[in-house]
């Protein structure tokens, strides 16, 4: 599986979980439907769920005039695989991170998310360089 892929598939695991409160496991099952599962699928969703509460409090200090109660799922959602590749994924460079977010965005977001997560996700990479 393509790394785009694993990311996409990675974003619907993670809405899973967060509308449905699915495990991250069964979300992942889910998102493949039988097809093989992928390592960096795993890593995405794994990671990025047992790094929640950092990761959204690092996008929550990185909003301006929002909450992260207030972002629509998709949007929390893209934002919390971006900000997991950019401080916990050593091999893909920032600006690699932030733009595979924006092109997921592009597919799934609305016309105004793609702005939206670049804005957020520059803010958070201009704070934590790796």
């Amino acid at each position: 599986m393509k790394r785009r892929t694993a990311r996409e598939k990675a974003l619907q695991a993670l809405f899973q979980i967060d509308i449905n409160e699915a495990s991250p496991d069964e979300a992942i099952k889910n998102v493949v439907k039988g097809e093989e599962n992928d390592e960096y699928l795993n890593e995405l969703v794994h990671g990025t769920s047992n790094h929640l509460n950092e990761i959204d409090e690092m996008i929550a200090q990185h909003l301006e005039k929002w909450t992260i109660n207030r972002l629509a799922k998709v949007d929390l959602n893209i934002l919390r695989l971006g900000v997991f590749e950019l401080m916990y994924v050593d091999d893909i460079p920032a600006n690699v991170a932030i733009n595979e977010a924006l092109e997921v965005s592009k597919r799934f977001g609305d016309e105004q998310s793609s702005k939206f997560i670049n804005g957020v996700l520059s803010k958070i990479k201009d704070t934590t360089q790796k």
